[in-house]
């Protein structure tokens, strides 16, 4: 269900920013939408896995709260970091 270290290192290469790191909201962003991919294909076979389901659901309130902020501060970096992640809005 979790993301492999070799997965996050390769998505932290492919958002960040030069000299942000792992802090940058793309970057944060970016783990919590894979983290959020596998928990969805894990859900597929294991549908009564509410748990998880709930850890499902503060992962995706946290990445809106995050691109809320990101659209607030800059909204450039935001309509590229959601055209790049695939997501609707």
């Amino acid at each position: 269900m979790s993301i492999t270290a070799e997965r996050k290192q390769e998505v932290i290469k492919e958002f960040a920013a030069e000299g942000k790191g792992t802090g940058s909201a793309e970057v944060q962003v970016a783990i919590l939408s894979e983290r959020i991919r596998n928990l969805t294909e894990h859900f597929k076979d294991h549908k009564k896995d509410f748990h998880s389901r709930r850890g499902l659901l503060i992962m995706v309130g946290q990445r809106r709260r995050l691109l809320d902020y990101l659209k607030a501060k800059d909204t450039s970096r935001y309509e590229q970091l959601i055209s790049r992640l695939g997501l609707r809005k």
